[in-house]
């Protein structure tokens, strides 16, 4: 299998210019209800026991770790012509072919990332992802997670709960979320966390052992490459979930002995407290450098960063005003997610809320070579392009971010 699949993407690769074009990937979740904003037909969100299609998973090789599903969910397929092909296959048996050699041999999990659009029509739950240290204990890879929220309605709800108030850092208070996960009758827990603003265009670097409720605006979401979590929140959405999810990445051993102390374990005390927790958490647009992109008539063409602060990924948003363009070069294998505009990308054509003209992965090889993104159509063309961890030197710091000079805001 393994020489028919390397087979087929070298020769996708050599057809398409390095280029892979890939189908949509939409996954059910079963504990809240959509937020509908996905462009899928009215009847296609509801799928029965599976729950309903609340997430879009982009240039994916992670499957979604659900109750029930296909055993492909969340997995990308590549566009082929001739039967289906898994990104994920694509990675584990050509990694050179799309990552470089040197980068693959350095990173022999693949892309090392996820990208997603979620969207809710209540606010998730307050949950938290256990860190690398217990994700391992049930063979997983940690999940911290970045958010980017999009200018489009933004719900009922467009606000999160982030971290916890400044006195759970202290030792003794530590247990006062124990109860919540006791009782698991309420959404009470939220009283010892933050709200903040979902704002159009801004977002949140989350890393593991952050406590966190996401609003219910249209949020593309980067992260690490895993689907571990544990639910803090009993009610919500007028329904009481199943306490199995606080216990999902919990090992059977762990709970026997532990029981709903132990994801207390997953906790990062000290980041969920801090008294600069916004400030060292929000991400807000940062222009790039312009040796970043080729020469542009001024106005015509602007690229910011907007998923930085860490290694593990990064993403910049790219505006192309109409018919101009502008030649792009990228240290490494990256994705292309489209949200608004037509036009092309290393010379295929890209249309956004078009799903299936929406998302490319573009090879090591292409992407370290001058290629083009054109504006063709009548509004500007806005491109996301999304990292793994290791390609980028200079992704900024959220100190870099804030302007702030302490310690705390240089953290990531």
């Amino acid at each position: 299998m393994a020489s028919s699949v390397r087979d087929r993407v070298a020769a996708l690769l050599g057809d398409d210019g390095g280029v892979l074009r890939l189908e949509p990937a939409f996954v059910a979740r079963d504990f809240l209800p959509p937020g509908r904003r996905l462009g899928l037909p009215e009847d296609a969100y509801d799928v029965g026991e599976r729950g309903a299609i609340c997430e879009r998973w982009l240039a994916s090789t992670t499957r979604a770790d659900n109750r029930v599903g296909p055993p492909d969910e969340g997995l990308s397929g590549i566009v082929t012509g001739d039967g289906p092909l898994l990104l994920a296959d694509a990675v584990a048996h050509a990694p050179d072919l799309l990552m470089g050699q040197e980068y693959a041999a350095a990173h022999p999990d693949g892309l090392g990332r996820l990208a997603k659009i979620f969207d809710y029509a209540y606010r998730l739950p307050f949950h938290v992802h256990p860190p690398q240290e217990y994700a391992s204990l049930v063979g997983a890879h940690a999940k911290d997670e970045a958010y980017h929220f999009l200018p489009t309605d933004r719900g009922a709800h467009p606000e999160s709960f982030l971290g916890l108030h400044p006195w759970i850092g202290n030792q003794a208070a530590h247990d006062v979320l124990l109860p919540y996960l006791e009782d698991w009758d309420s959404d009470l827990i939220l009283r010892h966390s933050r709200a903040e603003l979902q704002v159009p265009g801004e977002g949140f670097l989350i890393p593991s052992g952050v406590l966190h409720a996401p609003g219910t605006a249209l949020t593309l979401e980067l992260q690490e490459d895993s689907d571990v979590l544990s639910m803090f929140q009993a009610l919500n959405a007028g329904a009481v979930i199943s306490k199995e999810l606080l216990f999902k990445d919990v090992r059977p051993e762990d709970r026997r002995n532990e029981g709903e102390r132990f994801p207390l374990r997953f906790v990062d005390w000290a980041q969920n407290t801090d008294t600069y927790f916004y400030e060292n958490h929000h991400l807000r647009p940062l222009p790039t450098s312009p040796r970043d992109i080729g020469p542009v008539p001024a106005g015509r063409v602007e690229e910011h960063w907007v998923f930085y602060g860490t290694e593990k990924f990064c993403g910049k948003r790219l505006t192309v005003e109409p018919g101009a363009s502008v030649s792009v070069v990228e240290p490494g294998v990256y994705s292309v997610f489209v949200w608004s505009g037509q036009g092309e990308v290393a010379g295929h054509e890209v249309r956004g809320a078009d799903p299936g003209l929406d998302e490319l992965v573009i090879s090591h090889q292409t992407a370290t070579h001058p290629h083009q993104v054109r504006c063709t159509g009548v509004e500007p063309l806005v491109v996301f392009a999304l990292f793994g961890p290791d390609l980028h030197d200079e992704v900024p710091s959220l100190g870099a971010a804030t302007g702030l000079t302490t310690p705390e805001a240089a953290r990531g």
